[in-house]
């Protein structure tokens, strides 16, 4: 049986891919696999300020042409960041691999994370979500766009005379092999520090990698078998809370579930467009992700009722 895995072609999407071929060769069923770079709208028009654009059609641009690919039997899976699909896919995702750590972090010039940048202090991000939280808690510092892959990003910063930091995922780092020392990171020349932000509330399915397929069952069987059973139920439970909110809208929002025994924790903050901020945490009796995400919902909008 050969496969063929569609996907981006940045260095972290081919490290997804990666992962994927590998967690698909060790079920001992696939003779061949192909990685086959897929480009999308995303990648190919840098004109486009993601930050502007609206959550759905920032999603859009970077997984759709990966499900036509799909769709025109060009691939016989596509690999994302999950947090970059739509609540509402064409293909239904099948998959996912063991989650990263989903938190983000500040990237600076000087240590001490977000408390010890100075007043006015300029933070470059590419995310609507991530501005929101970044200025919630420090209303003084000032945001500015960025875009390009993680590497790009970091250059960026150290050659900048004007940014203080940027804010990126944690698990893109560590699966391009950027990791820190006590929480210093050589990069070329350079060294940077990095600093959890534990604050901030991820995007939902931060740190998850999807795969996709079409509705056929010998394919959909094998994803089946490497699907990591409690990153679903996490992840499942964060985009059906986008769902509830309402996946279309455009709202930053954090949300983030964490299994531990028989419970799941769940907590989500959204900035809504009226300037009001709502926040909320739950941990609830384990039944299903869809239930979690309801009780959530629920107490976000208790004042409502």
């Amino acid at each position: 049986m050969k496969i063929i895995i569609g996907t981006r072609g940045s260095r972290l999407a081919l490290a997804q891919a990666d992962l994927a071929r590998e967690a698909l060769s060790r079920t001992g069923a696939v003779d061949e696999i192909e990685v086959r770079i897929i480009k999308t709208a995303g990648d190919q028009r840098l004109d486009v300020r993601l930050s502007d654009s609206g959550p759905q059609l920032e999603k859009g641009l970077f997984t759709k042409d990966l499900e036509q690919a799909l769709l025109n039997r060009e691939i016989d899976v596509a690999v994302h960041s999950l947090k970059d699909l739509p609540t509402e896919t064409a293909l239904p995702i099948v998959a996912v691999l063991p989650r990263e750590n989903p938190a983000d972090v500040l990237i600076s010039k000087a240590a001490g994370g977000l408390d010890a940048l100075p007043k006015g202090a300029l933070v470059a991000t590419g995310s609507p979500r991530r501005v929101q939280q970044i200025t919630y808690r420090r209303p003084d510092l000032k945001v500015c766009d960025i875009r390009g892959n993680v590497p790009t990003r970091i250059e960026k910063l150290i050659r900048s005379e004007n940014w203080s930091g940027i804010v990126l995922a944690r698990a893109g780092l560590r699966r391009l092999g950027l990791e820190e020392d006590q929480g210093r990171l050589r990069f070329g020349q350079s060294v940077v520090f990095v600093a959890e932000l534990a604050e901030m509330l991820p995007a939902a399915g931060q740190g998850a990698v999807a795969l996709q397929s079409r509705k056929e069952g010998g394919i959909q069987s094998l994803l089946d078998q490497i699907n990591h059973r409690d990153t679903w139920s996490c992840v499942t439970a964060e985009r059906e809370f986008l769902r509830l909110v309402g996946g279309g809208c455009n709202v930053p929002i954090g949300v983030r579930a964490d299994l531990t025994g028989g419970s799941i924790a769940m907590t989500a903050i959204i900035f809504e467009s009226t300037g009001k901020v709502r926040s909320a945490s739950v941990t609830v009796p384990f039944r299903s992700p869809h239930d979690a995400a309801r009780i959530l919902f629920e107490n976000i909008y208790a004042e409502r009722r």
